[in-house]
């Protein structure tokens, strides 16, 4: 059995695994709708999906719920990764800092200058906004494509640019092609930010209080008109990063449990049967909770599912475009 899964393991484990999945699907969408059987491609994601929270009901298509449902949970992990790198990595200086903002403003202002250059007095004018996103998604799958091979100072950039672009687009949408605004769903949010702050001061870092509130905040932001992935970059954003215990503390406590639980074993015993062995692992299992921060264990925990069904299901359900025979004409 070890040596059936091992490859699988291996795979799942190589950084551009879900790079591989997230290009793989991306085919198949393209191939599948451009096929015989593309209507079955467009029916499938138009099929309608849906949930009842409290007085709350969300209805949509299966392709919107994997746009402002699923995605939002990928923007929350993206925003995990960016919080820790504002913290203590790449991002932990304003020097550092400052440069994907102005890089993801030009890559705003750029693309929308122009497009409004060859659009000026045309009917396609009010749309200078549509070249200002980044796809975030298909571009951190082709930076988990090329591996370790690209530094992770340039990954770090890349994806804080990507992040700055595709917020300051979705606030774009917002003030400018959003007509139904709603401001007590927008003061709601802010509400629930301020409940989720206090928390983190409080020192709650149960992940389940925080997934609360975040499904709360998502349909503040949902009925507000506004992109509802912004809510997982805000949710991210209030997550605990500190421990309860520090390293040294937790290397005391850890010699001390193992010390425990290799004398906790009587001759006729077992660690099934010994009760001091069990309290040993239990004790160390709440050592090691206390000396890992609740971000980087959500972020570990949510990684795979992100890189290996969210993202690959995004690509799946939005690179199938229709290529029109006439435009394949001057190839043949």
């Amino acid at each position: 059995m070890e040596r059936l899964l091992s490859p699988f393991e291996r795979f799942g484990a190589a950084e551009s695994s879900g790079g591989l999945v997230l290009l793989a699907c991306a085919v198949v969408a393209l191939v599948w709708a451009n096929s015989p059987w593309s209507e079955s491609y467009f029916g499938l994601w138009e099929a309608s999906v849906g949930f009842t929270l409290g007085t709350f009901t969300f209805s949509a298509t299966l392709h919107h719920f994997i746009n402002d449902g699923l995605m939002a949970v990928f923007f929350f992990v993206v925003g995990l990764e960016i919080k820790r790198e504002l913290l203590v990595g790449e991002l932990s200086t304003w020097k550092q800092a400052a440069l994907p903002i102005f890089a993801a403003a030009g890559g705003m202002l750029v693309p929308a200058a122009l497009y409004s250059v060859v659009n000026a007095g045309g009917p396609g004018a009010a749309g200078w906004g549509i070249p200002m996103a980044t796809d975030i998604a298909f571009a951190i799958g082709v930076l988990a494509l090329l591996g370790d091979r690209v530094p992770t100072s340039l990954k770090v950039f890349l994806v804080a640019l990507a992040i700055a672009d595709d917020i300051g687009a979705v606030l774009v949408i917002a003030l400018f092609y959003t007509e139904n605004v709603s401001w007590g769903a927008l003061a709601l949010a802010g509400g629930i930010v301020a409940l989720l702050a206090i928390a983190n001061s409080a020192g709650v870092r149960r992940p389940a209080a925080y997934a609360f509130l975040g499904v709360l905040l998502w349909a503040a932001m949902l009925a507000s008109g506004v992109h509802a992935t912004i809510a997982g970059i805000l949710l991210a954003a209030t997550i605990p990063s500190r421990t309860r215990i520090n390293e040294d503390e937790f290397l005391s406590r850890g010699r001390r449990i193992l010390d425990d639980f290799e004398l906790g074993c009587g001759p006729d015993e077992t660690v099934l049967t010994s009760a001091a062995q069990q309290n040993a692992i239990h004790e160390l299992e709440r050592a090691c909770e206390q000396a890992q921060a609740p971000l980087h264990a959500i972020e570990y925990r949510l990684h795979g599912i992100v890189a290996f069904a969210i993202m690959p299901l995004f690509a799946l359900a939005n690179a199938g475009v229709r290529i029109d025979g006439g435009i394949l004409a001057p190839l043949a």
